[in-house]
């Protein structure tokens, strides 16, 4: 399912227009996005909790070449999904 397929079932969901689903989506996206860049944690309750995690700088191998690389330090966002989310997938 891709963004637009996903914005279509969660307006028929909600019983309401796709343009109204795609403006609900993109604010919950830019706040969460919004506040994982001012270093806080989103936590979903039920679902998952979002955050940011700094990655150290490592080596790695071009798959290409064989060559070593080195990876720069970075921050990257993480997701945990609750245990009782994940029970849902394993019933």
């Amino acid at each position: 399912m891709n963004k637009s397929e996903f914005i279509r079932a969660y307006a028929d969901n909600l019983g309401i227009t796709i343009k109204d689903a795609e403006t609900y989506f993109n604010a919950f996206i830019d706040t969460m996005t919004d506040s994982l860049k001012n270093g806080e944690y989103v936590h979903i309750s039920g679902f998952a909790t979002f955050d940011v995690k700094d990655k150290n700088e490592r080596e790695g191998v071009n798959p290409l070449t064989g060559e070593k690389v080195t990876i720069k330090a970075c921050k990257a966002p993480s997701v945990k999904f609750s245990k009782s989310y994940k029970e849902i997938f394993n019933k």
